[in-house]
């Protein structure tokens, strides 16, 4: 079985990861969405809240490949170790994003020379979508229904709601 694991903070989740995780799972026969629990990072989500928002997004897409929602702490090639798994998904939106992915993927590859990273370039109707850009525009009040699912606009519109400008 072709397993891959697509590790992000997914802070929220937007239409640009569920692209990426779409065209994954045509090329995997599963796959695990792991959300990273990162200390360095003030998350605007819960990572329960994450994992929710995400298991939603998979239940509306109906993907015919097994997708897993899961989260870790630490390295993320301890958590592949851990699964036994071998492959890393990540999506690419400009150069950019190559120029950190390119140095994350080698020192991955330097901590476990069993790890590939697949790169796949993200559809061009949402490579301007970051999750960053997302939660600034719902702070300020912004239409962010074209950028994420509706059950994600009414998640960031509850958070705003709590934390204004």
């Amino acid at each position: 079985m072709r397993v891959a694991v697509y590790p992000g903070s997914f802070d929220p989740i937007t239409y640009g990861h569920l692209d990426i995780l779409k065209r994954g799972a045509a090329i995997f026969d599963k796959v695990i969405v792991a959300v990273l629990i990162n200390s360095a990072k003030q998350p605007l989500f819960s990572v329960d809240e994450r994992k929710q928002m995400i298991e939603e997004s998979i239940k509306q897409a109906n993907y015919k490949v097994p997708i897993e929602v899961d989260s870790f702490e630490g390295l993320l090639v301890d958590y592949l170790r851990n699964k036994d798994i071998h492959v890393i998904l990540r999506g690419l939106r400009a150069i950019s994003d190559f120029e950190y992915e390119l140095q994350v993927a080698s020192i991955n590859r330097k901590l476990a020379k069993d790890v590939e990273t697949i790169f796949l370039m993200t559809n061009n109707m949402h490579s301007f979508i970051s999750s960053g850009s997302v939660k600034e525009i719902a702070k300020y009040g912004g239409d962010v229904t074209d950028l994420v699912p509706p059950h994600v606009v009414t998640a960031l519109k509850e958070k705003s709601a709590i934390i204004t400008p």
